[in-house]
């Protein structure tokens, strides 16, 4: 193919073909892949190769000068260029659906789930069908903040947007996260709220009377001090009645690691007064036995109305339960153990050869807790007789 140096009287005079059709390439340095066509007719044809020999039509010549045609042609071939180097296309809902079938493998379900949540609540409604490349920062930071009057639901809805995007950026689909480099929308201040005797008695009667299964979720959760997903996620086959034993398998805790711990007289006749239903959970959830009860919003509303106790939480209970376990004089260490809090007073090499130790002291402690507790209701009841 002739190359020659294109000028305005070279691109005049070069003679039409007797036959088909000639390119003249232009060898002006820095400009690879443009050319004028000639047709034995004689028109002038500005052209430009974009790649794998696709050649892309400019104009005619006279009507497009070759300055024009020049700078048309540098303009195609730099958006080649950005193309090549531009992540791949994709919506906010495809992009959902990807991270939700693929980023959330090997992880706990509640963790999918409470991923799930954030995203099909907060975002997906209003960006549903943006392109990822086109929602920026102003958009994701406007959807965050109308959350700050709930400024723990604010965090959580933010660190589940930023894993969502690094997703996409490590997927190509962005090239940066448009809220890399923000902080957390609000500073939450962690909760020191612990139920006084006389609360905690509420709290216990209010469960009492409320139906199964949330009542008797209540009612664990102050006896065990467990966290109130474990409890309602509990399985038959992790209870052990002859020891007297729960172990929770590694997928249900939260820090991963398989937790056994005893339970006294209390728990055991509660757990005896449970309806067997045909499936794995003792709190199946309503409507559908392969999933553990969720429906803590409108319970603990009603659990509210029986209790008038001012600003409370489930995961108080947990807290109330440590508290007057050590106000019982049991040892730090086995309080964390009966916890199963990751790190406590004994980490490192000592805790993994602990790890199977102090089942007596527990055991002790949780005789001394439920006689406590059993002493709390019965001045209740001669009170209110």
């Amino acid at each position: 193919m002739p190359k020659t140096s294109l000028t305005d009287l070279s691109v005049r005079k070069l003679q039409p073909p007797e036959a088909g059709q000639v390119t003249y390439w232009d060898d002006t340095p820095g400009l690879v892949g443009f050319g004028v066509r000639l047709a034995p007719g004689g028109a002038k044809t500005f052209l430009v190769l974009l790649g794998s020999g696709r050649r892309h039509t400019i104009g005619r010549y006279p009507t497009i000068s070759l300055q024009k045609a020049r700078e048309k042609a540098k303009e195609l071939l730099a958006e080649r260029t950005l193309g090549q180097n531009r992540p791949k296309s994709i919506t906010f809902q495809e992009a959902y659906d990807l991270f939700l079938s693929t980023h959330y493998q090997g992880k706990k379900e509640r963790t999918k789930k409470d991923g799930d949540r954030i995203l099909k609540t907060h975002f997906l409604p209003k960006l549903r069908g943006e392109r990822l490349e086109n929602i920026g920062t102003e958009s994701l930071a406007k959807i965050i903040d109308r959350l700050l009057p709930t400024p723990s639901e604010a965090n959580h809805a933010f660190a589940v947007i930023r894993t969502f995007l690094r997703f996409c950026v490590k997927r190509r689909y962005l090239k940066h996260s448009p809220i890399e480099g923000m902080s957390l929308p609000s500073r939450v201040v962690p909760r020191e709220r612990v139920l006084e005797d006389g609360e905690l008695v509420v709290v216990y009667r209010a469960a009492e009377e409320m139906a199964y299964p949330f009542g008797r979720i209540v009612q664990l959760c102050i006896l065990t001090g467990q966290r109130r997903g474990e409890v309602a996620a509990l399985r038959w086959e992790y209870i052990d009645k002859d020891e007297r034993t729960i172990t929770l398998p590694p997928s249900l805790t939260k820090n991963n690691r398989q937790h056994t711990f005893p339970y006294g007289d209390m728990t055991a006749a509660l757990l005896e007064k449970l309806p067997a239903f045909e499936c794995p959970f003792l709190f199946p959830a309503r409507g559908n036995d392969a999933a553990p009860f969720s429906g803590w919003s409108k319970s603990k509303i009603t659990i509210d109305k029986k209790c008038s106790i001012a600003d409370w939480t489930l995961h108080d209970l947990r807290r109330t339960f440590a508290t007057n376990l050590a106000g019982l004089d049991v040892a730090p260490h086995v309080v964390e153990r009966l916890l199963n809090h990751a790190s406590g007073t004994i980490s490192g090499v000592a805790a993994i050869y602990n790890r199977f130790s102090y089942a007596n002291e527990m055991r002790d402690a949780m005789a001394r807790w439920e006689e406590h507790l059993t002493a709390l209701l019965a001045r209740d009841i001669r009170a209110v007789a």
